[in-house]
């Protein structure tokens, strides 16, 4: 060990350090000649590196939007059926307010237009002017006889008919069902 007052390592030391300093100037000397060499192979790695994440990245992206694409049609379907049955509901609510008012419903009204075209056509034909000939010939009795007849037989049908009308529930589950 050297001294305080000495100026000088003792010389094993003065040999160690001189090849630590020759050691890192060789790996010095090394690194310029290799260093581009080294630095384009670290390049080619981090490509590689680089390209791997990336699929594996686009990988999982493609799985996630598969997987939202069936979530969101699950949910679409899902509200779709919602809204069929509120639609129904609101129908069938809608029906029983206009049967409470008296409202007809849309069959009674075209069976009530059939039977007044049914009558109409009766009507042109009792009007025809060989009804007429008839009637004023003298025969006017049994013709008033005849349309009494047939005004009684039309009221009986209309009452039947409107006795025996469906009811609004089963006209508006029958038009609510689909094939």
């Amino acid at each position: 060990m050297p001294k305080p007052g000495d100026k000088d390592p003792p010389p094993h030391i003065k040999d160690s350090a001189q090849q630590i300093w020759l050691a890192g100037l060789g790996a010095f000397a090394k690194m310029q000649e290799e260093g581009s060499k080294a630095f384009e192979a670290l390049v080619k790695d981090g490509a590689g590196v680089q390209k791997k994440t990336q699929k594996a990245a686009e990988e999982s992206l493609s799985r996630a939007q598969a997987r939202m694409a069936g979530l969101a049609s699950e949910f679409g379907a899902k509200a779709a059926g919602g809204w069929g049955k509120l639609e129904n509901i609101f129908e069938e609510r809608v029906a029983r307010a206009l049967e409470k008012l008296g409202v007809p419903s849309a069959q009674e009204v075209a069976a009530l237009r059939a039977r007044v075209e049914a009558l109409e056509v009766q009507l042109k034909g009792a009007a025809s002017p060989s009804a007429r000939r008839r009637n004023s010939s003298g025969s006017t009795t049994a013709a008033r006889k005849k349309a009494a007849e047939h005004k009684t037989t039309a009221a009986a049908e209309n009452e039947a008919l409107l006795s025996k009308k469906p009811s609004r529930r089963a006209t508006s589950a029958a038009a609510t069902k689909k094939p």
